[in-house]
């Protein structure tokens, strides 16, 4: 599967749209990685369990969002997005979106 930020795919011709095609994650905090991040905040520096974290969302976000569009027969998604949102105090959501197509 391609996938592009770009509208087009250099080399490779858009013979057939797919449609929209999307993946999303929802995570929440878990208590013990919270007691790391504030002990963290205290000293400074990356706050690297909400890092792999986040990692791990968007991960599975993409994954989603590429097997959404192997249901519609594509072979690469163009114009893909990545959005976050908070959901509630303790969990973010990543959404990935893009435009499934059939290339040559």
């Amino acid at each position: 599967m391609i996938i592009v930020t770009t509208e087009t795919i250099p080399g490779k011709e858009i013979k057939e749209l797919k449609g929209f095609v999307r993946g999303n994650s929802v995570q929440s905090k878990h208590i013990g990685k919270d007691i790391v991040a504030v002990l963290r905040t205290i000293v400074g520096g990356e706050v690297s369990e909400y890092t792999d974290m986040m990692t791990e969302s968007r991960q599975k976000a993409i994954g989603r969002m590429v097997e959404h569009a192997k249901e519609k027969g594509a072979n690469a998604i163009i114009g893909v997005r990545l959005e976050t949102s908070a959901i509630m105090a303790n969990a973010s959501e990543i959404l990935a979106y893009g435009t499934a197509v059939y290339v040559e």
